[in-house]
């Protein structure tokens, strides 16, 4: 049974990075609608579906939480959310799904050294294999948006790197945050942040929309539209769903290793969508990336065989 739990777990969190995955191409399907607007759209259609979801516990749900909660969903939401995803599109649209998706990946690593104060977990020095790892693929990164020109490739690489920090915020502070609520479920703090990220779209609906200088036909409205509202029920509400799934079947330590499957997924329908085969470059980035990750699990694995029983969940790998 613990076997058919484990196998569960990695295929939920391999399904919900191809799921998330998605999320890279949506800015590649929707030209001529900019970073703001896709946010928009996107956060919108997600507070929409998440608050009928929400809808029937709501009273009970929401009387569980504490100013205190209130507030740490009003500034995790854009962090993981609205700021991140306009980072992203901007990576995207000036750098390239590819690069946008390996920047982003990085994001276990990041998490680690944010989170590698807290209580029990793992010290840095332990960490440092997977760290310099993680670095070097991004000095190879790095290397190949400056090498292909411009800029609007290193433009590309800041948004990616903003939308690293915008994400590693996030996932530390959500982590704390559930670490310590017992209120409520992980799947309603989810939904809970979907609401909260819908109603602050709304404020972005007015500049993003009514103030846009670009003219669409009905056809690319209805186009962003469905784009805009498959990336919210795939990615946001069954690929979360999903990651759920998985973060309660499976030690913090694989969990770590899941995270690469967003990057390794993304890059590969980005090398899809531009028609290429990777470059030597972006190889040897995911190849980086990936040990680095593997790294990081197995020095938690080694951690917990000596008893040091590092609490990962504060700090992801």
């Amino acid at each position: 049974m613990h076997t058919q739990h484990t196998w569960l777990g990695i295929g939920a969190g391999i399904a919900a990075g191809a799921l998330w995955g998605l999320v890279f191409l949506a800015p590649e399907l929707t030209h001529g609608f900019d970073a703001l607007q896709l946010s928009a759209g996107r956060y919108l259609a997600y507070g929409l579906v998440a608050a009928l979801l929400v809808a029937p516990t709501w009273k009970r749900v929401a009387s569980r939480l504490t100013r205190r909660e209130w507030w740490t969903l009003a500034w995790l939401s854009p962090a993981g959310n609205v700021v991140y995803y306009i980072f992203l599109a901007n990576a995207v649209r000036s750098g390239g799904v590819a690069m946008a998706s390996l920047v982003i990946g990085l994001s276990p690593l990041a998490v680690t050294m944010l989170g590698s104060r807290d209580r029990r977990a793992l010290p840095l020095r332990s960490l440092l294999p997977s760290l310099l790892l993680g670095f070097a693929g991004l000095l190879c990164i790095s290397w190949e948006a400056l090498w292909r020109s411009g800029s609007g490739s290193l433009f590309g690489l800041l948004c990616a790197v903003g939308a690293l920090a915008s994400w590693t915020v996030y996932a530390v502070g959500n982590s704390r945050v559930l670490a310590r609520l017992t209120t409520v479920t992980a799947h309603e703090w989810s939904l809970l942040t979907g609401v909260m990220t819908g109603a602050q779209a709304l404020v972005l609906a007015l500049p993003a929309f009514w103030f846009a200088s670009g003219v669409h036909a009905a056809g690319d409205w209805l186009r962003f539209a469905g784009v805009v509202s498959g990336v919210a029920i795939l990615c946001s509400i069954i690929g979360n769903g999903l990651w759920n799934v998985a973060s309660r079947t499976l030690p913090m330590s694989l969990m770590g290793q899941m995270i690469i499957f967003e990057t390794v997924f993304a890059a590969l329908y980005g090398w899809l969508w531009e028609a290429r085969w990777p470059s030597m470059l972006e190889c040897a980035a995911m190849l980086l990336l990936v040990g680095g990750v593997v790294s990081c699990a197995s020095a938690h694995r080694s951690a917990a065989r000596k008893g040091q029983s590092p609490q990962v969940g504060n700090a992801v790998c």
